[in-house]
């Protein structure tokens, strides 16, 4: 039977292996293996909300294990650590307990089609200091550290007044550093104050939104700069509203204990710390294989989405350096190309199979969203939506935000189930917390 290995069950990796399972794992046309080093998927692009507490992840996340149940494919919990091309064997490393206690050795897994679709990591550019000092929100568990991390720093500055002395005001604020103001930083800042207001409403003495202080710090000379300048510009103008300090065009040379040093001797003192300016494919994808790989360890591939020195293997999402036409750039690392990428690539793993031609890969630009928590979204609809583009605002741009989520749920669960879970979210929000308290 034809093996099928997906490496990375992310936004396109699961999405490839749920279509794949359908189409030719239940019928037994063909053996799918899912890989992931997680037991659980969470869509990349809630990240934040999960750091800053607004996303309870142990209600959203979806098991692999039954997921692969309902869909008909395999999982297999490890992380890849090499590629074997003339065997078709990838290798996984070995798994240990909590304790360092062997648990799964090394195993090798055979295939006949291979997708990697690792996704992406934070990039610190060699920073001094930023490895020891600085969060990355690469994943779920990354998420969980920052906002344990951020419930303390709340709870002491809560707890610096005497019992019984409302008079007190805390004189040091909580203060939070963001290196890069891409979609990431920009919607965790705004996060942050839609926290804090929720916090001081379950008790949390004399927190107000002055007692945060976010800043935002940004190389280039605007934030979100893969967007239009008037989008830029109007998420600009409602993080300054929420009292977020903004800094563009300030190069950060190193991270301390204290806070961020900037290239003009500047210390931005912060209790915490995030890095969100770049990304890159992890380090260990570097010419894995003999395959070719860029600058940021990118597997390069053909417009068909195979990798240059094997046609067997192909990548898809923000590990593929994926040329877009004749413009010289690459495909840009968001969620709908991940999301596009993962139908040509079914379609040309089944033209593979069947004999017949493989077709190209061609981006659709459908516009960007950014969501700054409850206060307001930003953002333009283009593509075959309309002709040209439109910025939308409010209430219509946050509709839209929430259905890109919704699409990838369909595209996981169908349309019954994930009505369904629509309406347990909209139930779980009179029952539960607004606010992750733990």
């Amino acid at each position: 039977m034809t093996k099928i290995v997906v490496v990375g069950g992310g936004a396109g990796g699961l999405e490839l292996a749920t279509k794949l399972g359908r189409k030719l794992g239940k019928k037994g046309k063909a053996q799918i293996t899912l890989v992931d080093r997680n037991r659980t998927h969470l869509w990349k692009p809630l990240l934040h909300e999960v750091a800053a507490g607004s996303l309870d992840a142990g209600i959203d996340a979806l098991s692999y294990q039954s997921h692969a149940r309902n869909h008909g494919f395999e999982f297999q919990l490890g992380s890849l650590t090499g590629i074997k091309r003339e065997d078709k064997r990838i290798v996984l490393a070995p798994i240990y307990g909590e304790k360092g206690e062997l648990v799964l050795d090394e195993r090798e897994l055979e295939y006949d089609y291979l997708v990697i679709a690792l996704g992406s990591v934070s990039n610190d550019f060699g920073t001094p200091g930023v490895r020891d000092n600085c969060i990355f929100l690469d994943s779920p568990d990354q998420a969980f550290r920052f906002h344990g991390l951020l419930m303390n720093q709340f709870l002491q500055f809560a707890s610096d007044c005497k019992p019984g002395d409302l008079t007190c005001q805390p004189q040091q604020k909580v203060k939070i550093a963001i290196v890069g103001a891409g979609a990431t930083g920009v919607e965790l800042s705004a996060e942050l104050y839609n926290a804090v207001e929720e916090l001081a409403a379950y008790g949390y003495k004399h927190l107000t939104r002055d007692s945060l202080k976010v800043t935002v710090v940004e190389a280039g000379p605007r934030i979100l700069p893969a967007l239009p300048e008037r989008i830029s510009a109007a998420a600009h103008h409602e993080l300054s509203q929420l009292g977020v300090d903004v800094r563009t065009a300030t190069f950060v040379s190193e991270a301390t204990e204290q806070g961020l040093k900037t290239k003009d001797g500047e210390l931005i003192e912060a209790n915490l710390m995030v890095w969100a300016a770049g990304i890159k494919a992890p380090d260990f994808m570097k010419e894995i294989g003999g395959l070719e790989t860029n600058r940021i360890n990118q597997l390069v591939v053909k417009p068909t989405l195979q990798t240059t020195r094997d046609d067997h293997i192909f990548a898809i999402g923000d590990v593929a350096a994926c040329p877009m036409g004749d413009e010289g750039r690459n495909v840009p690392p968001r969620a709908q190309s991940a999301h596009q990428m993962a139908d040509r690539a079914l379609a040309n793993i089944l033209a593979m199979m069947q004999g017949r031609e493989l077709k190209s890969y061609s981006y659709v630009d459908y516009g960007s969203l950014v969501s700054m928590s409850r206060f307001s979204t930003v953002g333009s609809l283009m593509g075959n939506l309309m002709r040209g583009s439109m910025m939308v605002e409010g209430r219509l741009a946050r509709f839209v935000y929430v259905s890109l989520y919704r699409m990838h749920q369909i595209a996981l669960h169908g349309y019954i189930k994930t009505g369904l879970m629509m309406l347990v979210g909209q139930i779980n929000r009179i029952l539960r917390p607004r606010l992750k308290l733990h």
